[in-house]
Protein backbone atom coordinates (compact mmCIF):
# COMPACT_ATOMS: atom_id res chain seq x y z
CA UNK A 1 0.00 0.00 0.00
CA UNK A 2 1.38 3.40 -0.96
CA UNK A 3 2.15 5.57 2.06
CA UNK A 4 1.49 9.32 1.96
CA UNK A 5 4.10 11.71 3.31
CA UNK A 6 2.42 14.21 5.61
CA UNK A 7 5.14 16.86 5.41
CA UNK A 8 5.41 18.79 2.13
CA UNK A 9 8.68 18.87 0.20
CA UNK A 10 10.45 21.64 -1.66
CA UNK A 11 11.90 20.50 -4.95
CA UNK A 12 14.30 23.32 -5.76
CA UNK A 13 16.03 23.86 -9.06
CA UNK A 14 19.43 25.51 -9.40
CA UNK A 15 20.59 27.52 -12.37
CA UNK A 16 22.84 26.03 -15.02
CA UNK A 17 25.02 27.40 -17.84
CA UNK A 18 22.08 28.31 -20.09
CA UNK A 19 19.53 29.41 -17.46
CA UNK A 20 19.38 31.17 -14.13
CA UNK A 21 17.08 33.21 -11.90
CA UNK A 22 19.12 36.39 -11.46
CA UNK A 23 16.83 38.30 -9.09
CA UNK A 24 13.18 38.62 -8.07
CA UNK A 25 10.89 40.93 -6.16
CA UNK A 26 8.04 43.44 -6.36
CA UNK A 27 5.97 40.97 -8.37
CA UNK A 28 8.56 40.34 -11.08
CA UNK A 29 11.57 38.14 -11.82
CA UNK A 30 14.77 38.64 -13.85
CA UNK A 31 16.07 35.54 -15.63
CA UNK A 32 18.94 34.73 -17.95
CA UNK A 33 18.37 32.54 -20.99
CA UNK A 34 21.77 32.01 -22.53
CA UNK A 35 23.15 35.47 -23.35
CA UNK A 36 19.73 37.17 -23.04
CA UNK A 37 17.95 38.50 -19.95
CA UNK A 38 14.22 38.95 -19.52
CA UNK A 39 11.81 40.32 -16.94
CA UNK A 40 8.53 38.49 -16.42
CA UNK A 41 5.66 38.92 -13.94
CA UNK A 42 5.80 36.76 -10.82
CA UNK A 43 3.07 37.46 -8.22
CA UNK A 44 4.73 35.27 -5.58
CA UNK A 45 7.88 37.43 -5.52
CA UNK A 46 6.48 39.71 -2.82
CA UNK A 47 9.86 40.74 -1.39
CA UNK A 48 12.30 43.47 -2.41
CA UNK A 49 14.78 42.80 -5.25
CA UNK A 50 18.43 42.46 -4.26
CA UNK A 51 19.71 44.41 -7.28
CA UNK A 52 18.99 48.09 -7.81
CA UNK A 53 19.00 47.93 -11.61
CA UNK A 54 17.77 45.16 -13.87
CA UNK A 55 19.51 45.28 -17.24
CA UNK A 56 17.26 43.19 -19.51
CA UNK A 57 16.72 42.65 -23.21
CA UNK A 58 12.95 42.59 -22.84
CA UNK A 59 10.02 42.46 -20.45
CA UNK A 60 6.62 40.82 -20.63
CA UNK A 61 3.93 43.27 -19.54
CA UNK A 62 0.75 41.44 -18.47
CA UNK A 63 -2.75 42.41 -19.52
CA UNK A 64 -5.28 44.02 -17.23
CA UNK A 65 -7.00 40.76 -16.22
CA UNK A 66 -5.50 37.90 -14.23
CA UNK A 67 -6.41 35.22 -16.75
CA UNK A 68 -3.78 36.15 -19.29
CA UNK A 69 -2.91 38.49 -22.08
CA UNK A 70 -0.07 40.95 -22.36
CA UNK A 71 2.84 41.70 -24.65
CA UNK A 72 6.62 41.76 -24.87
CA UNK A 73 8.51 45.06 -24.83
CA UNK A 74 12.11 44.91 -26.06
CA UNK A 75 14.96 47.31 -25.23
CA UNK A 76 17.58 45.33 -27.12
CA UNK A 77 17.62 43.07 -30.16
CA UNK A 78 16.33 39.55 -29.54
CA UNK A 79 16.09 36.82 -32.24
CA UNK A 80 12.36 36.54 -32.88
CA UNK A 81 12.81 33.06 -34.36
CA UNK A 82 14.53 31.91 -31.16
CA UNK A 83 18.02 30.87 -30.10
CA UNK A 84 19.56 27.53 -29.02
CA UNK A 85 19.92 26.49 -25.39
CA UNK A 86 20.73 23.18 -23.72
CA UNK A 87 20.10 21.23 -20.54
CA UNK A 88 22.70 18.45 -20.26
CA UNK A 89 22.62 16.68 -23.65
CA UNK A 90 19.15 17.99 -24.51
CA UNK A 91 19.24 20.94 -26.90
CA UNK A 92 16.17 23.08 -27.58
CA UNK A 93 15.08 26.48 -28.88
CA UNK A 94 14.14 29.32 -26.54
CA UNK A 95 11.75 31.94 -27.86
CA UNK A 96 9.65 34.78 -26.48
CA UNK A 97 6.13 33.38 -26.87
CA UNK A 98 2.83 35.33 -26.66
CA UNK A 99 2.05 33.39 -23.46
CA UNK A 100 4.96 34.97 -21.49
CA UNK A 101 6.91 31.67 -21.54
CA UNK A 102 10.16 31.13 -23.44
CA UNK A 103 9.48 27.71 -24.92
CA UNK A 104 10.28 25.55 -21.88
CA UNK A 105 9.77 25.51 -18.11
CA UNK A 106 13.17 25.79 -16.36
CA UNK A 107 11.73 24.97 -12.93
CA UNK A 108 11.16 21.43 -14.24
CA UNK A 109 14.91 20.69 -14.34
CA UNK A 110 14.95 18.96 -10.91
CA UNK A 111 11.94 16.90 -12.02
CA UNK A 112 13.84 15.73 -15.11
CA UNK A 113 16.77 14.76 -12.86
CA UNK A 114 14.46 12.92 -10.45
CA UNK A 115 12.78 10.91 -13.21
CA UNK A 116 16.16 9.91 -14.59
CA UNK A 117 17.22 8.77 -11.12
CA UNK A 118 14.06 6.68 -10.83
CA UNK A 119 14.89 4.98 -14.14
CA UNK A 120 18.62 4.62 -13.49
CA UNK A 121 20.07 1.50 -15.06
CA UNK A 122 17.12 0.99 -17.40
CA UNK A 123 17.45 1.32 -21.17
CA UNK A 124 14.02 0.02 -22.19
CA UNK A 125 11.66 1.84 -19.80
CA UNK A 126 8.38 2.89 -21.41
CA UNK A 127 7.21 6.34 -20.28
CA UNK A 128 4.33 8.71 -21.06
CA UNK A 129 4.51 12.52 -21.16
CA UNK A 130 1.04 14.10 -21.13
CA UNK A 131 0.71 17.80 -22.00
CA UNK A 132 4.29 17.41 -23.22
CA UNK A 133 4.69 20.97 -24.61
CA UNK A 134 7.99 21.41 -26.50
CA UNK A 135 9.49 18.10 -25.44
CA UNK A 136 12.47 18.87 -23.20
CA UNK A 137 11.18 16.44 -20.56
CA UNK A 138 10.43 13.88 -23.27
CA UNK A 139 14.00 14.04 -24.58
CA UNK A 140 15.33 13.72 -21.03
CA UNK A 141 13.26 10.55 -20.53
CA UNK A 142 14.21 9.12 -23.92
CA UNK A 143 17.68 8.30 -22.62
CA UNK A 144 16.03 5.38 -20.77
CA UNK A 145 13.75 3.96 -23.46
CA UNK A 146 10.67 4.71 -25.59
CA UNK A 147 8.55 7.75 -24.75
CA UNK A 148 5.01 8.62 -25.83
CA UNK A 149 4.68 12.41 -26.06
CA UNK A 150 1.11 13.78 -26.14
CA UNK A 151 0.03 17.40 -26.59
CA UNK A 152 -3.09 18.96 -28.12
CA UNK A 153 -1.11 21.77 -29.77
CA UNK A 154 0.13 21.03 -33.28
CA UNK A 155 2.60 23.90 -32.96
CA UNK A 156 4.05 22.60 -29.70
CA UNK A 157 4.52 19.08 -31.06
CA UNK A 158 6.21 20.48 -34.16
CA UNK A 159 8.56 22.47 -31.93
CA UNK A 160 9.24 19.36 -29.86
CA UNK A 161 10.26 17.42 -32.97
CA UNK A 162 12.50 20.31 -34.03
CA UNK A 163 14.11 20.32 -30.59
CA UNK A 164 14.88 16.61 -30.96
CA UNK A 165 16.64 17.28 -34.26
CA UNK A 166 18.49 20.29 -32.81
CA UNK A 167 19.79 18.12 -29.97
CA UNK A 168 20.89 15.38 -32.37
CA UNK A 169 18.33 13.09 -30.73
CA UNK A 170 15.98 12.66 -33.69
CA UNK A 171 16.59 8.91 -33.69
CA UNK A 172 15.45 8.48 -30.08
CA UNK A 173 12.36 6.18 -29.70
CA UNK A 174 9.69 8.85 -29.29
CA UNK A 175 6.07 8.81 -30.51
CA UNK A 176 5.00 12.42 -31.13
CA UNK A 177 1.19 12.61 -30.89
CA UNK A 178 -1.20 15.53 -31.39
CA UNK A 179 -4.11 14.43 -29.24
CA UNK A 180 -6.33 15.27 -26.30
CA UNK A 181 -4.47 13.92 -23.25
CA UNK A 182 -7.56 12.66 -21.42
CA UNK A 183 -9.03 10.91 -24.46
CA UNK A 184 -5.68 9.35 -25.38
CA UNK A 185 -5.16 8.05 -21.84
CA UNK A 186 -8.63 6.52 -21.76
CA UNK A 187 -7.91 4.72 -25.05
CA UNK A 188 -4.61 3.40 -23.64
CA UNK A 189 -6.53 1.95 -20.69
CA UNK A 190 -8.93 0.17 -23.06
CA UNK A 191 -5.94 -1.15 -25.01
CA UNK A 192 -4.43 -2.57 -21.83
CA UNK A 193 -1.21 -0.56 -22.12
CA UNK A 194 1.34 -0.27 -19.34
CA UNK A 195 4.04 2.30 -18.59
CA UNK A 196 7.05 2.43 -16.27
CA UNK A 197 6.53 6.12 -15.59
CA UNK A 198 4.13 8.97 -16.33
CA UNK A 199 4.61 12.73 -16.12
CA UNK A 200 1.73 15.13 -16.59
CA UNK A 201 1.55 18.92 -16.47
CA UNK A 202 -2.11 19.81 -17.07
CA UNK A 203 -3.22 23.43 -17.51
CA UNK A 204 -5.82 25.13 -15.38
CA UNK A 205 -8.01 25.45 -18.49
CA UNK A 206 -7.51 24.27 -22.05
CA UNK A 207 -9.00 22.90 -25.23
CA UNK A 208 -8.16 19.74 -27.14
CA UNK A 209 -7.41 19.55 -30.87
CA UNK A 210 -11.10 19.14 -31.75
CA UNK A 211 -12.50 21.59 -29.19
CA UNK A 212 -12.55 19.39 -26.09
CA UNK A 213 -12.75 21.48 -22.90
CA UNK A 214 -10.39 20.85 -19.98
CA UNK A 215 -11.03 22.25 -16.48
CA UNK A 216 -8.52 21.12 -13.90
CA UNK A 217 -10.74 20.74 -10.84
CA UNK A 218 -13.37 18.81 -12.82
CA UNK A 219 -11.22 16.64 -15.06
CA UNK A 220 -8.01 15.90 -13.13
CA UNK A 221 -9.37 13.10 -10.87
CA UNK A 222 -10.64 11.13 -13.87
CA UNK A 223 -7.37 11.57 -15.75
CA UNK A 224 -5.36 10.43 -12.72
CA UNK A 225 -7.64 7.40 -12.35
CA UNK A 226 -6.87 6.40 -15.94
CA UNK A 227 -3.15 7.02 -15.41
CA UNK A 228 -3.27 4.68 -12.41
CA UNK A 229 -4.61 1.93 -14.70
CA UNK A 230 -1.53 2.32 -16.90
CA UNK A 231 0.82 1.60 -13.98
CA UNK A 232 1.47 -1.54 -11.95
CA UNK A 233 3.57 -2.73 -9.03
CA UNK A 234 6.69 -2.78 -11.22
CA UNK A 235 6.23 0.78 -12.49
CA UNK A 236 8.51 3.46 -11.10
CA UNK A 237 6.72 6.79 -10.87
CA UNK A 238 4.00 9.28 -11.66
CA UNK A 239 4.81 12.99 -11.40
CA UNK A 240 2.07 15.66 -11.49
CA UNK A 241 2.67 19.42 -11.60
CA UNK A 242 0.00 22.12 -11.37
CA UNK A 243 0.48 25.84 -11.99
CA UNK A 244 -1.56 28.97 -11.25
CA UNK A 245 -4.30 27.47 -9.11
CA UNK A 246 -5.62 28.28 -5.64
CA UNK A 247 -5.03 24.77 -4.38
CA UNK A 248 -2.82 22.97 -1.87
CA UNK A 249 -0.41 20.23 -2.89
CA UNK A 250 -2.05 18.19 -0.14
CA UNK A 251 -5.23 18.13 -2.25
CA UNK A 252 -3.31 16.58 -5.14
CA UNK A 253 -1.73 14.03 -2.81
CA UNK A 254 -5.15 13.16 -1.37
CA UNK A 255 -6.49 12.25 -4.80
CA UNK A 256 -3.40 10.17 -5.52
CA UNK A 257 -3.60 8.39 -2.16
CA UNK A 258 -7.13 7.27 -2.96
CA UNK A 259 -6.14 5.97 -6.40
CA UNK A 260 -2.72 4.46 -5.62
CA UNK A 261 -3.45 2.81 -2.30
CA UNK A 262 -3.10 -0.69 -3.78
CA UNK A 263 0.41 -0.05 -5.11
CA UNK A 264 3.68 -0.14 -3.15
CA UNK A 265 5.72 2.99 -2.70
CA UNK A 266 5.27 6.52 -1.40
CA UNK A 267 3.14 9.54 -2.31
CA UNK A 268 4.84 12.89 -1.76
CA UNK A 269 3.77 16.46 -2.40
CA UNK A 270 5.00 20.01 -2.10
CA UNK A 271 6.32 23.00 -4.03
CA UNK A 272 8.51 23.41 -7.06
CA UNK A 273 10.89 26.34 -6.70
CA UNK A 274 13.87 27.97 -8.40
CA UNK A 275 16.83 29.31 -6.44
CA UNK A 276 18.26 32.67 -7.36
CA UNK A 277 21.85 32.62 -8.65
CA UNK A 278 24.49 32.66 -5.94
CA UNK A 279 22.58 30.47 -3.46
CA UNK A 280 19.90 33.12 -3.13
CA UNK A 281 16.22 33.00 -2.25
CA UNK A 282 13.83 30.29 -3.35
CA UNK A 283 11.03 31.44 -5.65
CA UNK A 284 8.01 29.07 -5.63
CA UNK A 285 6.58 28.30 -9.06
CA UNK A 286 4.12 25.39 -8.83
CA UNK A 287 2.74 22.63 -6.65
CA UNK A 288 3.32 18.94 -7.28
CA UNK A 289 2.43 15.47 -6.15
CA UNK A 290 4.29 12.30 -7.06
CA UNK A 291 4.12 8.57 -6.56
CA UNK A 292 7.44 6.75 -6.46
CA UNK A 293 8.19 3.05 -6.22
CA UNK A 294 11.74 2.49 -5.07
CA UNK A 295 11.15 -1.25 -4.97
Amino acid sequence: MADIATQPLILAGEGWDDYGLVDSGHGRKLERYGSYRFVRPEPQAMWTPRLENWDAHGEFVPGSDEDGGGRWLFDKMVPREGWPLAWNEVGFTAQCTPFRHLGFFPDMAPVWDWMRDMLAGQADASTLNLFGYTGVGTLALSAHGPVTHVDASKKSVAQARENAELAGLGDRPVRWLIDDAAKFTAREVRRGKRYDGIILDPPKFGRGPTGETWRLEENLPGLLADCRQLLDADSKFLFLTVYAVRMSSLALAGVMEELFRDLPGTIEHGDLAVREDGEGRLLPTAIFARWRNNG
